[in-house]
């Protein structure tokens, strides 16, 4: 394996986790970022509803993009096999 490849594998494989954390992590900081607003304009001060509202959030994500970050996890490790087959040809 030369160093090109390895830096190759290793950026790609950066870039494959932040785009399958993007959804997860966007939504969270969006339901986040709504439920403290709505706290300190109700001025409510419970930290459960806050995590509770997360918590809920990270699911729905989850089960709607679920299938989605499987099938780009299992492209990116079918390209990374087939790449250690070429290099072993």
């Amino acid at each position: 394996m030369t160093e090109e490849m390895a830096m190759y594998i290793g950026r790609r494989a950066l870039e494959m986790t932040m785009l399958l954390m993007a959804p997860v992590l966007i939504v969270t900081l969006v339901v986040g970022f709504a439920a403290a607003l709505l706290q300190a304009v109700t001025s409510i001060r419970d930290m459960t509803m806050g995590l509770v509202l997360k918590l809920v959030s990270i699911a729905l994500t989850m089960i709607f993009t679920g299938g989605w970050m499987i099938q780009t996890s299992v492209d990116f490790t079918r390209d990374i096999f087939n790449m250690i087959e070429q290099m072993t040809k």
